[in-house]
């Protein structure tokens, strides 16, 4: 996978992982984990560029006599997500286009769009 791409895809994963309530670092990989395998290095310098750009914040707690950093989805960073989940659309349309099956040799592709739109002559 493009590398760009997967790490857009990261980023999103990680704002939609404390969409629905503040997390720390190792309870967002293990809630990531059934969809997508992230490590703390790749997880923590993506945490770092979020809040930088303003997608989420850091608060510091201690819990059980260590200190924990837990980070909460900001407005822009739900905004992120919406975003993302309109070029996924766009995206799953290219993709119909690119696995779509073959067009037979000598098929003429302007009747077959035509047939594929369902038009009816009335």
């Amino acid at each position: 996978m493009d590398v760009q791409m997967k790490r857009g895809l990261l980023e999103v994963c990680v704002l939609a992982a404390i969409r629905d309530s503040d997390s720390y670092g190792y309870r967002i990989i293990k809630d990531m984990k059934p969809y997508v395998d992230i490590s703390e290095s790749t997880l923590y310098p993506i945490l770092r560029r979020l809040e930088a750009a303003g997608y989420l914040t850091v608060r510091t707690e201690t819990h059980n006599g260590r200190v924990r950093k837990y980070y909460h989805i900001l407005p822009l960073g739900v905004e992120r997500i919406r975003q993302f989940r309109e070029e996924w659309r766009e995206l799953t349309a290219v993709y119909r286009f690119i696995t779509r099956p073959p067009e037979p040799p000598g098929a003429d592709p302007d009747e077959a769009a035509s047939a594929g739109k369902g038009e009816r002559n009335s």
